[in-house]
C-alpha cells in the first residue's frame, strides 16, 4: 500500500470513529429528556417511550434501504443526508408540546438520520477500506468509538440541560450534529471491497439473490433473532435508566453517568470484542456476551439497590454493551462477503431495533401499569440467557461461495 494510500484509508477510519462518536453519543443521551419533557407537557412517561420506539423500529426499517443505497450509490451521499435529519430531529424537538410533533421529530426524523450515521453505513465502509486479516479490528475500534461518544456526550447534554434547559440543550446539541454531514467526504470512498476481500466472488451477483439467500439461510436467520435481544437491552436501559434511577431517590446526574460510564466501560469491551471475535468463533464470542449480559440483569435485581450497585452493574453491561457489533457484523462478511454488507446487515440490524421497540415501549407501558420497570428488567435478563443458546447453533463459512463450487 502506497503511503498516499495509506494516509487515506487511516483519515476514512478515523472519519468514520469520529461519526460514530457523535451519532451514538446523541441518541444516547435521549434518555436524559424523558423527566423534563414529560414533566413540562404533563404527560405520561408512555407518551414519550412510544416515540422513542417509533425512533427505533424507524432506525431499523431505514438502516435496510439506506444500506442499499450505500452499497448502490456510495456512502457519503447516505451520510450527509442522515446528518441533515438527524438534526433536523432534534430541532423540532426543542419545545415539543404534542406527541404527534413528538413522534415526527424523535421518532420519524431522528430515527432516519440514525439510520444513516450509525453502524449499519460506517462499519461495512471501514470494514471495505482494509484486507480480511484487520476487518475485526477496524470493526472493534469503529464499535468502540460509538462507545467512546456514549461517555462523552450524554454527560455533556446532563450539563447543557442542567445550565441551558432542555430546549436550548436540544438545539445546541442539533447545530452540532450538522458536522457528521462534514465527515462524509472521507467515508465517500468506502463504497466499494477493498482488493483481495473476500467479496470478490459478490461482484456478479445481484442484491435481489444475495437477500432471497440469506433469508433462506438459517445461520443468519438465528443471527437475526438473536440481535433482537441485544436491541431489547440497549434500548431499554438507554431509554428509561436515567428515569428508574431518579424514581428510586438518585439524582438526574446519577443516571447520565450510568449511561457515560457503560459507553467508557464499552470503549474496551468492544474494541477486545472485535480482537477476539478475530480469533476465536464469533459465534462462541456472542454466546458469552449473552450469557454474562443476562446473568448481570439478574444479579442487578436480585441485589439492593445502592449507587455501589448502579456502578458496578453500569461497569459490566457496559464491558458487554455493543461487544456484540464487532462478532455480528463480522458474521455478515464472513457468510456474504462485504460487497453488500451495509444491506445484508441492516436487515440483521433490523431485528435488533424490533427489539428495542419493543424494550423502549414495553418499559413506558408496564411502568403506567405497575408503577415499576420490574417487568422489563427480568424478561431482558431472561431474554440474554435465551439469546446465548440461540447464537450456539450459527455456522462461519462463506454461504455464496460454497453454493457456488
Amino acid at each position: 500500500m502506497h503511503s498516499s494510500e495509506r494516509r487515506s484509508v487511516l483519515l476514512l477510519i478515523a472519519s468514520g470513529c469520529l461519526l460514530l462518536m457523535l451519532s451514538f453519543g446523541f441518541r444516547s443521551g435521549f434518555g436524559l429528556f424523558v423527566p423534563p419533557i414529560t414533566e413540562s407537557n404533563g404527560w405520561s412517561r408512555e407518551v414519550i417511550s412510544l416515540s422513542l420506539a417509533i425512533q427505533n423500529i424507524v432506525w431499523g426499517v431505514i438502516a435496510v434501504f439506506a444500506g442499499g443505497l450505500a452499497d448502490r450509490f456510495g456512502t457519503g451521499r447516505v451520510i450527509a443526508a442522515g446528518a441533515i435529519l438527524y438534526s433536523a430531529g432534534m430541532w423540532l424537538m426543542a419545545g415539543v408540546d404534542s406527541p404527534w410533533v413528538l413522534n415526527s421529530s424523535a421518532g420519524l426524523l431522528v430515527g432516519a438520520g440514525i439510520a444513516g450515521t450509525a453502524f449499519g453505513i460506517v462499519l461495512p465502509a471501514m470494514a471495505r477500506a482494509v484486507d480480511a486479516s484487520r476487518r475485526q479490528w477496524v470493526l472493534g475500534l469503529g464499535t468502540a468509538a460509538g462507545s467512546l461518544g456514549q461517555f462523552v456526550v450524554v454527560p455533556v447534554a446532563q450539563q447543557l440541560i442542567a445550565h441551558f434547559g432542555w430546549i436550548q440543550a436540544l438545539q445546541l446539541l442539533s447545530f452540532s450534529a450538522l458536522g457528521m454531514a462534514l465527515l462524509a467526504l472521507p467515508l465517500a470512498r468506502g463504497g466499494r471491497p477493498a482488493k483481495g476481500s473476500v467479496a470478490v466472488e459478490m461482484e456478479n451477483r445481484s442484491m435481489k439473490e444475495v437477500i432471497v439467500t440469506a433469508l433462506r439461510y438459517r445461520s443468519f436467520l438465528l443471527l437475526v433473532a438473536g440481535f433482537f435481544v441485544c436491541g431489547f437491552q440497549i434500548a431499554f436501559i438507554t431509554a428509561h435508566m436515567p428515569a428508574f434511577l431518579n424514581d428510586n431517590g438518585f439524582d438526574a446526574g446519577v443516571g447520565a453517568w450510568s449511561i457515560a460510564l457503560i459507553g467508557l466501560c464499552n470503549v474496551i469491551g468492544a474494541y477486545l470484542s472485535g480482537i477476539l471475535s478475530g480469533r476465536y468463533p464469533k459465534r462462541e464470542v456472542l454466546v458469552i456476551i449473552y450469557l454474562v449480559r443476562g446473568l448481570a440483569v439478574i444479579g442487578f435485581m436480585l441485589l439492593p439497590l445502592s449507587l455501589a450497585s448502579v456502578l458496578v452493574f453500569s461497569a459490566v453491561m457496559g464491558f458487554f454493551w455493543l461487544a456484540t457489533v464487532p462478532p455480528t457484523s463480522g458474521l455478515v462478511a464472513v457468510m456474504f462477503g462485504t460487497r453488500y454488507m451495509s444491506l445484508l446487515y441492516g436487515i440483521v440490524f433490523l431485528g435488533h431495533q424490533l427489539g428495542s421497540f419493543c424494550g423502549v415501549w414495553l418499559g413506558g407501558v408496564l411502568f403506567e401499569l405497575t408503577g415499576n420497570y420490574d417487568a422489563v428488567w427480568w424478561l431482558g435478563g431472561l431474554l440474554a440467557l435465551l439469546s446465548a443458546l440461540v447464537h450456539w447453533p450459527i455456522q462461519e463459512r462463506q454461504v455464496l461461495q460454497q453454493q457456488t463450487t
